[in-house]
């Protein structure tokens, strides 16, 4: 039987080599794991920390320990160019980053350490030594079993005003202390600007990430600067139990700062720390769900425009090769199909296709792939592949590229099912080639679906430009807003171009599935709806490529 158990890599750098002539370097950590033939595959990547040579990054870094096996890490930084600050990480193409150094160890070396914590000298890539570069440590510990959370209100008064033509703009940073080592960063705020007096949103904080109540915090108050030198406003000491002591005493706690003269002495500031909402619960996880009796109900749209080419063309994104090598479309749906399906019960898809011409000279926005214009439902995957490729010899390519009507007849479905069965959750996977002729109407629809059990995935084919794609999967942050001034409740796009799927790094079906299981809790939690009775159990579970 094979021992394994579930890590998290928390990282950190210590004088990185500056590659930037005007600032500081804005380094992003990326974690590979090695294999036995020598290829690399990628485990995840940090957040982007700007202006740092000594970065503390908050995103940890999920790694499987396998007892009886030998596990080689390997570390690689990069300083991220300006211009993809505002691109998700995951979709970054390193080659286009700066290369800073490189670290490896084995994963089960940090394992049997007392502290867990492990420093690494940076190199040049295989090892080659290019004078100082820097070290990064890692600090891994074993995910705990206990889903109960911490949600909390944050507010301070008086704090100090460390800027002089305005009031500071503060925000939290929550790290948790350990015995050896530095804090380790669990989470942080939001920036308050200009505002001395600052109420911060809810904030959740896991076990996993304070382990015990009693286990000493440090919370630092910054002055947020573009530049990234955030001004030290004040600190604390304390623990989720003396703060949930605030929150029922309705008292504050004071900051402290380092005296510079006197190390060992702190002045207590005016600036107070209160907590106005406290409240705990239990967070259940994806598989939770799942393995209770709940469902991924899967639904296809494919693009029937004319922009794709002629399928009888060779160059074609829809061209049939009968050697057997599949082109994007169906490459796209074996892939995410082949994933989903095994969590959805009967295996039966709607399979729509968009702006397809018919033999009446009709144009259709959403026709059922299979030609029955009764039911657009077909069995398993083959079945979409085979429905797919009969479409392409009975409808003709036409267009415009119109989204609105395939969100809208998928949201249907997810309506009707929450008079009937509450344990199914729907997810649309569109696969196209173009530029959305119906921008607004898509928002709209998809404002409308954020408050439905329904996920919907987009994958780009082609060269054409996707930068509206981009603006519908809201990894901004900034939520889609409808024309009538309505805010999608939460997000439930993720887009991914298949163009920027390299060799090497995060598949296609990886990035495009990675946010499902958050999509689905954030939809389950917003609604208080909990798992089924955990005995009924209507299938097996295999190992969970969605669980993160």
């Amino acid at each position: 039987m094979r021992s394994i158990s579930l890590s998290l890599l928390s990282l950190s750098a210590l004088k990185l080599r500056d590659l930037d002539i005007l600032s500081k370097s804005d380094p992003m950590a990326v974690v590979y794991a090695k294999r036995k033939d020598g290829t690399l595959e990628e485990l995840g990547r940090t957040e982007v920390i700007m202006n740092s040579l000594n970065p503390m990054w908050i995103q940890k870094i999920n790694v499987a320990f396998h007892f009886e096996v030998v596990q080689p890490l390997i570390f690689q930084v990069y300083d991220v160019d300006t211009k993809y600050h505002n691109v998700p990480t995951k979709t970054l193409n390193l080659k286009d980053q700066d290369f800073v150094g490189e670290a490896n160890c084995i994963l089960s070396e940090i394992m049997t350490l007392k502290s867990r914590s492990m420093t690494l000298k940076l190199h040049g890539r295989n090892g080659h030594g290019v004078g100082s570069l820097g070290s990064i440590t890692v600090h891994a510990e074993e995910t705990i079993a206990s889903k109960m959370a911490v949600t909390m209100k944050l507010r301070c008064s008086n704090l100090d005003n460390k800027d002089m033509f305005s009031k500071s703009d503060p925000f939290l940073r929550i790290s948790r202390i350990v015995e050896a080592g530095s804090p380790i960063p669990i989470c942080k705020t939001e920036v308050v600007n200009n505002n001395l007096n600052p109420l911060w949103k809810p904030l959740c904080i896991s076990m996993q990430q304070y382990v015990s109540k009693d286990n000493p915090l440090l919370i630092e108050c910054f002055d947020f600067n573009s530049n990234g030198n955030h001004t030290l406003i004040g600190k604390l000491q304390t623990s989720i139990q003396d703060m949930e002591k605030l929150y029922t005493s309705k008292t504050g706690m004071s900051f402290v700062f380092p005296s510079s003269r006197h190390q060992a002495h702190e002045k207590i500031l005016k600036g107070k720390l209160f907590v106005d909402q406290y409240d705990e619960k239990e967070l259940h996880s994806f598989l939770d769900y799942i393995s209770s009796g709940f469902e991924l109900n899967f639904m296809v749209a494919v693009d029937f425009t004319a922009s794709n080419g002629d399928p009888r063309n060779p160059d074609s994104l829809h061209y049939i090769d009968h050697s057997g090598r599949l082109n994007a479309y169906q490459q796209a749906i074996m892939e995410v199909g082949e994933v989903i399906q095994v969590y959805d019960y009967d295996k039966r898809f709607p399979a729509w296709g968009f702006g397809g011409k018919f033999l009446n000279n009709t144009v259709s926005h959403c026709f059922n792939l299979n030609g029955n214009a009764g039911n657009s439902e077909v069995e398993r995957v083959q079945g979409i592949m085979a429905a797919y490729g009969a479409a392409l010899h009975s409808v003709s390519l036409h267009g415009p590229t119109l989204f609105g009507p395939v969100i809208n007849q998928a949201a249907e479905i997810a309506a009707q099912s929450l008079s009937s069965n509450s344990s199914k959750y729907f997810v649309l996977l569109i696969i196209t080639d173009g530029v959305l002729t119906d921008l607004q109407e898509t928002k709209d629809a998809l404002v409308r679906a954020s408050d439905l059990p329904l996920s919907i995935l987009i994958v780009g084919v082609g060269n054409a430009d996707f930068k509206q794609m981009e603006i519908l999967d809201a990894d901004n942050g900034q939520r889609l807003e409808s024309s009538t001034g309505r805010i999608a409740t939460r997000d439930i796009v993720q887009f991914v171009p298949m163009r920027n799927v390299h060799p090497g790094e995060v598949s296609m079906v990886q990035a495009l599935l990675e946010e499902l299981p958050g999509q689905f809790l954030t939809y389950m939690r917003s609604r208080d709806i909990k798992p089924l009775n955990v005995n009924v159990q209507k299938f097996h579970v295999p190992p969970d490529p969605l669980m993160t």
